[in-house]
């Protein structure tokens, strides 16, 4: 029997579509609708009849020699024939990594806390995600000595988001220099997810783990356009890879999707080159409601501190003392429909009490690893609106009830 569970993310999403009045920050989803440019470029491959077949299972050749030549402006070195398959968003290309590479109980070092759905994808490959703890106090910075010693003979792979989901964390050059140099030293992949890497703030540098390219046949190099482009629902993204494993990858992508959607292909090639100022507005829009959220945030301090994001659209609070003692003499979770591992997290059962007292969503920490217990993660790519009515619900919900 599996024992595979669905996102907590899309719990709390479903939770919330069946109570009237919920505002949510849950999922990881911008208010903006996909830039124009893209649409009339869909509308216009729909017309011509270009997107009723399957394209070739790595993606349409175009897009491919664009993504060759934009990856290259960015340091990043790909032959589109041979090394880049277009998929189905990041988690595909994610899951057809893993399918490939993972035999029965070999393991994955993954962040803790880092994206909910990894843990998933690693188990549906039969393998066993490992969690190596991020250190806070430090930035929520990488910890070199722990991701080594959590290497057994059994370890085949990394895996991790950079910027990083949920706390916004970006990990520097000298990081990611030490995590490709274990994994050289260990003979293991690096997978890296940069599906947040248009969004950084405060100028702060992003590197790339494409641009080690002294390491490329470790590396696998994934990127989805939702984000950057508002495009979550076009299920469009690609991975990038050294040609031998590119190939076996494809068997697996080719298995999973046969190939992207073909209108979502034309689509991702013209937000490469049409939609850059639409996503710089974006980025500029999630910097004002990252200010707006945190500002709100500081009005909560009895509740919840945090630390101010890098990048991505993500704050991830940490409950204080007094909002623990709170919770802990809390007794309302009994009431909800709820699973074991739920009642005994306090991250869930303050999540479930704003869902269905407060009527605001938010995610658990515990979902993104044991070191995320006792936060919530919130996502501030929300429209300010809705920022809004969820923090003057939370800070009501605090001092009513917890007072």
């Amino acid at each position: 029997m599996s024992n595979l569970i669905l996102s907590p993310i899309k719990e709390m999403e479903i939770r919330a579509s069946k109570i009237s009045g919920v505002v949510s920050l849950a999922q990881g989803v911008a208010d903006f609708d996909t830039p124009e440019c893209i649409k009339r470029c869909a509308i216009e491959h729909i017309q011509n009849g270009d997107v009723a077949k399957y394209s070739l299972s790595p993606g349409i050749m175009e897009l491919r020699e664009v993504l060759e030549v934009d990856l290259a402006k960015k340091g990043i070195y790909y032959d589109f024939e041979s090394e880049i398959i277009i998929t189905a968003g990041a988690i595909e290309a994610i899951t057809a990594t893993l399918l490939t590479i993972l035999n029965d109980g070999d393991e994955v070092l993954i962040p803790d806390p880092t994206y909910t759905s990894y843990q998933e994808a690693i188990k549906n490959a039969k393998g066993v995600p490992k969690f190596v703890p991020l250190s806070e106090k430090d930035g929520w910075s990488f910890d070199e000595n722990k991701l080594e010693r959590n290497i057994t003979s059994k370890t085949r792979a990394i895996l991790f988001c950079n910027p990083n989901n949920p706390t916004g964390t970006i990990y520097s050059k000298g990081q990611l220099m030490k995590i490709l140099e274990i994994a050289e030293k260990n003979n293991l992949y690096v997978l890296a997810d940069e599906v947040y890497r248009d969004f950084v703030y405060d100028n702060q540098d992003f590197y790339s783990i494409g641009n080690f390219s002294k390491f490329r046949n470790r590396i696998i190099y994934i990127f989805s356009f939702s984000k950057s482009y508002s495009m979550t629902g076009w299920r469009v993204g690609f991975l990038a890879t050294e040609q031998s494993l590119a190939q076996k990858i494809l068997v697996r992508h080719d298995v999973l999707v046969t190939c992207a959607p073909v209108v979502s292909q034309w689509s991702a090639l013209a937000a490469i080159e049409m939609a850059d100022e639409d996503m710089q507005h974006f980025k500029e829009m999630f910097n004002e409601r990252r200010d707006l959220i945190c500002s709100h945030l500081d009005g909560m301090r009895d509740w919840l501190i945090y630390q101010k994001p890098s990048s991505a659209y993500f704050v991830f609070p940490k409950f204080t003392k007094k909002l623990v003692e709170a919770l802990e003499n809390d007794r309302a979770i009994k009431n909800y429909d709820t699973k074991d591992y739920q009642e005994k997290s306090l991250s869930w059962k303050l999540a479930l009490n704003l869902l269905y007292e407060a009527k605001i969503a938010v995610v658990p920490g515990r979902a993104f690893g044991k070191t995320g217990e006792n936060h919530i993660r919130m996502c501030f790519g929300r429209s300010s609106e809705d920022i809004l009515k969820v923090l003057v619900r939370m800070k009501d919900y605090f001092d009513k009830k917890y007072r």
